[in-house]
C-alpha cells in the first residue's frame, strides 16, 4: 500500500459534513508509515473544510469526479479538464428531450451558474451560488466550465441515469452520486475520477497495484476498478459494491477506518 485514494460524501464524510476521530487517526497513522494520500470527490475544491478543520490535509485533491486538481494547501487549482460549451449545449438538449421538466446548472471552476427552477426558492444546496439566469446566457467561453448537471423529478437516480448515459455518452462522461436525489454530474467525454487518478499515481511512480481505494457510489466505479484494490462501501450503492475487489465495512461502523487499520498491522 503506496496510496490510499478515498472518496468523501458516503465514505468517510456523514449528513453533518463531519469526519469521524478513528477515521482521522486511521488516515494521519497513514501518513505516518508514508503512505501517500489523495481524497477523490465530486465536490468541487471550496467544499472541502472537512478535510481542512478534520484532517488538516495539504496535499492534492482530485475534486468534481476527476474534472480539477486541487492543491489544498495552496488553494491553488493545478489542472482544469473543461467541457466544450457545444457539448454541453447538446447533452442538454438530447436531455430536454428526454425530460422536458429537467433543470440545469454548470460548474466552473470559479462558482455555479444556475439555471431557473434548478434548486427550489430558499434552497441551501448550493450555497453561494450565482443568481438564476439561463445558462445559454450566462456561460461564455471564458468560462471552465467542470461539471453540468441536471435534476429532474418523478424518477429515481438510477432510472435517470440509465436513461441519459448512453443517450449522451458521444458528448459527455455520466454519473450520479447522490443517493436519493435524482440529479446527473455530466464531465468531459472520457473522464471520471480513475483518468485523473490513474495521472496522480503515475507522477509518483505508483503502480495500480499499489493502491488501495474506497467509495460508494456510481461515480466511484472506474476508480474501484483500476485501483489494485478497490473496497466499496458496505453500505455504498449496488454498482460500486459489484465493482470492487471487496466490501468495507459500513461508513456508520467507520469502515474505511477498520480497513486502513488492518492494512497497516500488516507485516
Amino acid at each position: 500500500m503506496r496510496l490510499v485514494a478515498s472518496d468523501l460524501d458516503g465514505t468517510i464524510v456523514g449528513p453533518d459534513n463531519r469526519i469521524s476521530e478513528r477515521t482521522v487517526r486511521a488516515f494521519r497513522d497513514c501518513a505516518d508509515a508514508g503512505v501517500d494520500i489523495v481524497f477523490v470527490t465530486g465536490r468541487p475544491p471550496r467544499w472541502l473544510t472537512p478535510l481542512t478543520d478534520a484532517l488538516g490535509h495539504t496535499g492534492t485533491v482530485i475534486c468534481s469526479n476527476g474534472a480539477v486538481t486541487y492543491d489544498l494547501g495552496a488553494g491553488r487549482v493545478l489542472k482544469a479538464q473543461a467541457l466544450s460549451l457545444p457539448d454541453l449545449f447538446s447533452a442538454a438538449a438530447i436531455i430536454r428531450d428526454l425530460y422536458p421538466a429537467v433543470r440545469f446548472a454548470a460548474e466552473t471552476v470559479d462558482g455555479f451558474h444556475l439555471a431557473p427552477g434548478f434548486l427550489e426558492s430558499g434552497s441551501q444546496e448550493l450555497p453561494g451560488a450565482a443568481v438564476a439566469a439561463p445558462l445559454e446566457s450566462s456561460l461564455t467561453e471564458a468560462d471552465t466550465v467542470v461539471k453540468l448537471l441536471a435534476r429532474v423529478d418523478g424518477t429515481s437516480p438510477d432510472e435517470f441515469l440509465q436513461r441519459v448515459r448512453p443517450a449522451v455518452s458521444h458528448l459527455v462522461s455520466t454519473t450520479h452520486s447522490a443517493p436519493t436525489v435524482p440529479l446527473l454530474e455530466m464531465s468531459l467525454h472520457g473522464l471520471n475520477k480513475a483518468v485523473t487518478l490513474a495521472d496522480y499515481a503515475a507522477s509518483r511512480d505508483i503502480a495500480p497495484a499499489d493502491v488501495v481505494a474506497f467509495g460508494d457510489m456510481p461515480n466511484d466505479v472506474q476508480m474501484l476498478q483500476w485501483a489494485g484494490c478497490g473496497y466499496a462501501m458496505a453500505s455504498g450503492h449496488a454498482d460500486a459494491l459489484a465493482a470492487a475487489d471487496r466490501v468495507a465495512p459500513a461508513f456508520g461502523d467507520d469502515g474505511v477506518a477498520q480497513v486502513l487499520e488492518s492494512l497497516l498491522r500488516r507485516p
